[in-house]
């Protein structure tokens, strides 16, 4: 893993106003992503029998957009590129359970995705018009690339590794954090094992609501889901887990490995 030389250093103009301007797209939904249900319209992803990716077309018009859903686990590796006939379309990926706090924002990424999933649940690809094109009520059609792969990292079983009561997960605690534009000191975390070796996912949550989920494989922080870089410090308590922004979390060994 990578370490970090400071990590209160302050970034460099350029990197900040870039981690700042992907913070504040976190907190504004697409246009019509918060008003009513019927400007959302859902589409699972299918793919054919024997394929693992699948080509989809739509429209998109104004405040309307699309949600495209997708059962996935951890360790998978997911692959979107969405081309459109409008340069105003744009897609964000969400992960399980967030309404609109996105882990990939295409318009800072050439509206294209390929990485490693953090967490087992739905992954929605929502297809949305800017707000400006939105308010002109300007239209596009839409071609959306998805593919899936790579091997799922189940969850050890109950009988191998008890889980907390009532919950997924292996164990709970209380870690030091410092989550960006908040005056939050501690996170709650619970860890879903996969593995013996340090394979793991993590959550980490604080207000009630606001959360990260980081997955670890053989001892290696790997995936998040957000969409700022992520830095990992290995120690001998655990691990100092960085994002740009200036998010921090402290992870304990005892967490991840169990023991």
């Amino acid at each position: 893993m990578s370490g970090i030389a400071n990590p209160f250093q302050k970034q460099s103009a350029p990197a900040a106003r870039r981690a700042l301007a992907m913070i504040l797209c976190l907190a504004l939904t697409p246009a019509g992503a918060a008003g009513t249900g019927d400007e959302r319209r859902a589409k699972p992803v299918v793919f054919a029998k024997g394929q693992t990716s699948a080509v989809i077309t739509g429209r998109i018009e104004g405040r309307h957009y699309v949600d495209h859903t997708l059962h996935a686990a951890a360790g998978q590796t997911l692959a979107v590129r969405l081309k459109a006939a409008s340069r105003s379309a744009y897609f964000n990926l969400l992960p399980p359970g967030s309404p609109d706090a996105a882990m990939a924002i295409g318009e800072f990424s050439d509206n294209q995705f390929s990485g490693l999933l953090p967490d087992d649940g739905t992954y929605t690809i929502r297809v949305f018009l800017n707000r400006a094109a939105a308010r002109r009520n300007a239209a596009s059609n839409y071609g959306l690339r998805v593919g899936l792969g790579g091997t799922a990292l189940k969850p050890l079983p109950a009988a191998k590794d008890a889980l907390v009561p009532g919950t997924r997960f292996h164990a709970r605690a209380t870690v030091p954090c410092a989550p960006a534009y908040t005056q939050v000191r501690e996170c709650t975390a619970g860890v879903v094992r996969r593995g013996f070796d340090g394979t793991a996912t993590v959550e980490l949550g604080w207000d009630d609501k606001r959360k990260r989920r980081i997955l670890f494989v053989k001892g290696e922080a790997r995936a998040s889901d957000v969409p700022q870089a992520m830095r990992s410090t290995r120690h001998e308590r655990g691990w100092t887990i960085e994002f740009d922004g200036g998010e921090r979390f402290e992870i304990p060994e005892p967490l991840v490995m169990g023991g």
